[in-house]
């Protein structure tokens, strides 16, 4: 068995993570690590083996985990890497703080970041999958981030760094992301949380929130990427292909497509990853035969079948 090191924080072996998914499924992984501080995540992913692979976690908004599990160390960032510093019209977060705590606290200084207030995660995850909403992206705000590498160094990242594209960027191998850094657009911080709620009210009136999902499960299939521009357009929608092809509130075992938003694929009881999964494939190939068009995934798939 392979020799672990000896962490201050937390570190657990086959840990269910189905409880740490939104979606609720998911088999255990090899290893779960909760770090007590920055050093303390140095240290470990130094001396982790070269053999062991490395899987950063968020809150699990946007993830199924298979059923069969995780073969890595699950690292899940907590207290001591949630922080909010404003300095001017930059907002440095860190990784676990949740993205709509950073745009109420942006909004009270008068800074504009109000396009994460109804983006579920946090703001690790934002970075790495360039979230984003009502046009605008995390990419658009981006200044740089402190990753700490596989092998316990940490780096400043920048933005031609990350290479943000549509839902991805490139993050190192193995690498965790600790705090990223943002500029903002100075606004009357009683505006921004009127917007904000006006955008709370949309998503809760057009979106199963009270479900067990994992937000949009395609991307939208027209478009570009990624940071402002003009032509950055995303016209034809998933959720409508996914209409055109019957799918609304389609059902297998205890996934379903959500009645409510037929981009949202959810938990409706005692779903399994594979229930998740499947559904989604079946959904894939129906739109691809009545469209064609071949929607992707934006939720992520990782870990083993059972």
């Amino acid at each position: 068995m392979t020799q672990m090191p000896t962490p201050r924080g937390a570190l657990t072996a086959d840990r269910d993570l189905s409880s740490l998914t939104w979606l609720r499924v998911g088999g255990p992984a090899d290893w779960l690590f909760q770090p007590a501080d920055l050093l303390d995540l140095q240290d470990f992913l130094r001396d982790l083996p070269r053999e062991v692979d490395v899987f950063p976690m968020g809150v699990g908004s946007n993830l199924i985990v298979r059923d069969g599990g995780l073969r890595a160390v699950v690292i899940r960032l907590g207290r001591g890497f949630n922080q909010i510093e404003i300095d001017g019209t930059t907002v440095t977060a860190g990784a676990a703080a949740l993205d709509a705590h950073v745009a109420k606290r942006a909004a009270d200084a008068g800074l504009d970041l109000t396009f994460l207030r109804t983006i579920p995660g946090s703001i690790g995850g934002a970075v790495r999958m360039n979230a984003g909403c009502y046009g605008s992206y995390t990419a658009d705000h981006f200044l740089s981030a402190r990753v700490v590498l596989r092998d316990g160094q940490m780096v400043e990242l920048g933005k031609d760094d990350l290479n943000f594209q549509y839902r991805q960027s490139d993050m190192p191998e193995g690498a965790v992301l600790v705090d990223a850094t943002f500029h903002a657009e100075r606004a009357d911080p009683d505006a921004l949380h009127a917007r904000m709620d006006a955008q709370l009210a949309k998503r809760d009136e057009t979106q199963p929130t009270k479900e067990r999902s994992a937000g949009s499960t395609f991307r939208n299939p027209a478009g570009f990427s990624s940071t402002g521009r003009a032509d950055d357009v995303h016209d034809l929608k998933a959720w409508k292909l996914i209409d055109d092809a019957g799918l609304r509130g389609e059902c297998l075992g205890g996934a379903q497509m959500s009645p409510k938003h037929s981009n949202f694929l959810i938990n409706a009881g005692g779903a399994t990853a594979a229930d998740l999964e499947s559904l989604g494939e079946l959904v894939r190939k129906r739109v691809f035969q009545t469209s064609g068009i071949e929607l992707v995934w934006e939720i992520m798939r990782v870990g083993d079948p059972k």
